[in-house]
Order: C-alpha cells, then structure tokens, then sequence
C-alpha cells in the first residue's frame, strides 16, 4: 500500500509540474521550481516548444504513475516506477554535465533533487520487488 501511496503523490506531483508548464510555460520557466529558486531559467534561452514539451512529459509520467498506483497490477507498477526511473536518470546525467548559470548552492539543491527523481522510484521499485517476493514465500 505505501508503494501504490507515494507513487501516487509522486504522479500528483509530476502533474501539478505538467499543468503549470503547459498552462504558464513561460511562468514555469522563470520561477521552477518556486520558492525562490529559478533553475529552469539558468538553462536560457526561453523556448516556448521546449517548455511545453516539458510540460507533456510531466503529465505522461504522472498518468503512468498514477494509474500504476490505482491498477492492483505488480506489472503495472513496475512499468510506470521504471519509466519514471528512466527518466530521472537520463535527467540527472544532463544536469549533472551541464550546470548552466547555476553555481554553488542552487546547483547543488538541484542535483540533490534531482537525485531524488530517481532514488524514489528505483527504491519503490525494489521495495516492491521485495514486498511481492515475501508474499510467495508466506505459508
């Protein structure tokens, strides 16, 4: 249940990024991802088609996840944790590259975030792995 629970709220969180991308992308270039932070814009220049794309990613992983969350199919969750992994890999790794404006300590809050987008996912992966693999051996 708390695989299906935080894969959830990490959908509900990758669409709240989805909307607000497709909605305001210019908004979400400027601000994401909020509090004061402006990382997205440390990647200039703008581009509407790129925000937006961004935006469409977003929302894909977030049905995926959530309807891996809401299905009772262990494929089902496996599919969408690793999709989710996937792409959080591949994320990390360009920004762990490239650091665009950002220096010291926003740079480091991204990649600690970042990090995150996969260390979710691949950890609720294997808790997954190890929850249904208890169960076949439960007498």
């Amino acid at each position: 249940m708390v695989v299906r629970v935080v894969m959830a709220l990490f959908g509900v969180l990758y669409g709240s990024w989805g909307v607000w991308a497709i909605g305001f992308p210019r908004h979400f270039f400027d601000t994401f991802p909020g509090l004061g932070y402006h990382w997205t814009a440390a990647y200039p220049p703008y581009n509407h088609h790129l925000v937006t794309d961004l935006g469409a990613t977003f929302l894909t992983l977030a049905f995926v996840l959530i309807a891996g969350a809401v299905v009772r199919h262990r494929s089902a969750r496996v599919l969408a944790l690793a999709a989710a992994a996937i792409f959080g890999g591949l994320h990390l790794v360009f920004h762990s590259l490239h650091a665009g404006e950002m220096g010291g300590r926003d740079y480091t809050l991204s990649l600690i975030s970042l990090v995150g987008g996969v260390a979710v996912p691949a950890g609720l992966l294997v808790w997954d792995h190890l929850l249904a693999r208890r169960t076949k051996m439960a007498p």
